[in-house]
């Protein structure tokens, strides 16, 4: 069928959908056509849909300005609009759709959870306003509501990261000429909040004895994680094709995979199997389980579920050591590791998927897995 309706004002046509829709018969004195007709620029059902319902509420809402406008009110020069007439700028709805589309190629859901969870909390607080309505006092409100919904001060900032990210895409996509109200928010400072600790290396070689001891699959993982740096998620994520012992130097060759991506382009890398990480290599590929997954029990052809190994281990860790230490402090204490033998910094940016600085960085090939492993070996 050439033309069909999908959905409220949504026509689809030619395999392109098509936002349609006749013009109130009082307000057609303000347009040259009887109804309006032009193209959604996509080929999804779904994504059709939901672009129509946002430019439908945008066109109820700048009709009812209209009609405001038209009716003869006693001082109706000084109503205020909410920026409906003339203001033709992108609702932060929009801006997420923009967002997503855009930089949603290759995600995973996580990313795209986020960006929906972070912007709802925007139009619960403030509203779903045009990019030029945000003020900075908006940002100083939205602030103040995130840290009285008990969030610390790192994730009240991430969140505007967030946000932030979101509304400047679209300001340079779309060329608009207005300001992010979320850019310049003051955040105070919470001493309370304690970085991660790094983990000194009698508590590495002592976590290190107890996984051996008790041998099982959510050791493997901590003792994986202790001796190369890996981020928990690179780890939970590998699979046991990844893992490379029958070659002269053993290494991870970590790379992204449809269930766990990589956080940086730098992230994906090679890293030499030493200690107790190449014992938990090996236990790992010992361990006939049928799965091609090194981690089954977190691991699967849709997640990776560090979320829930990141609770389970950080929980027996303080168990163990009963001090306030993270799983994430064996990456900061490879850093300090690394430091301690002279090792060259971009080495060191390389063993940890790091980002280094500076152009130059970026050409070649990096060094060789040999180089790499001399370092490692020495820590």
């Amino acid at each position: 069928m050439r033309n069909k309706c999908v959905a409220n004002h949504v026509m689809k046509r030619d395999n392109q959908f098509y936002y349609v829709r006749h013009i109130p018969s009082d307000l057609t004195h303000h347009y040259s056509v009887q109804r309006l007709c032009f193209s959604l620029k996509t080929k999804s059902d779904s994504t059709a849909i939901r672009y129509s319902k946002s430019i439908t509420q945008r066109l109820d809402d700048y009709w009812f300005g209209m009609r405001l406008k038209d009716m003869n009110v006693p001082a109706g020069d000084k109503i205020k609009l909410d920026g409906a007439i003339n203001d033709d700028t992108p609702k932060i709805s929009d801006a997420l759709d923009l967002y997503l589309r855009l930089k949603g190629v290759g995600k995973d859901k996580v990313f795209f959870r986020t960006a929906n969870r972070n912007i709802k909390y925007v139009i619960k607080v403030l509203g779903n306003k045009s990019l030029k309505s945000y003020s900075s006092s908006d940002g100083a409100k939205f602030r103040d509501w995130l840290l009285a919904n008990n969030m610390n001060i790192n994730t009240v900032k991430r969140v505007f990261s967030s946000v932030r990210s979101i509304i400047n895409i679209t300001i340079s996509e779309l060329g608009l000429d207005c300001s992010n109200g979320f850019a310049r928010t003051y955040f105070p400072r919470d001493d309370s909040i304690q970085s991660r600790k790094p983990l000194p290396i009698d508590k590495i070689k002592l976590v290190q004895k107890l996984c051996k001891d008790k041998d099982d699959e959510m050791r493997w993982i901590l003792a994986l994680v202790s001796d190369t740096g890996m981020r928990l998620g690179e780890g939970v994520g590998l699979l046991k094709s990844d893992i490379n012992l029958d070659c002269e130097i053993p290494h991870i060759d970590l790379k992204p995979h449809p269930w766990r991506t990589l956080k940086t382009k730098s992230s994906q890398r090679c890293i030499p199997l030493i200690g107790a990480s190449l014992w938990a290599s090996k236990r790992i590929l010992e361990n006939n389980n049928d799965s091609i997954y090194a981690f089954p029990r977190y691991t699967n052809h849709t997640i990776s579920n560090t979320n829930s190994a990141s609770a389970a281990l950080n929980k027996w860790l303080k168990e163990q050591l009963t001090e306030d230490y993270v799983i994430h402090g064996f990456r900061h204490s490879m850093r300090d590791r690394l430091r301690a033998v002279e090792c060259p910094s971009d080495i060191v940016d390389r063993v940890g998927g790091w980002i280094t600085a500076g152009v130059g960085q970026s050409y070649g090939k990096g060094y060789p897995l040999e180089v790499i492993s001399k370092w490692m070996n020495k820590i």
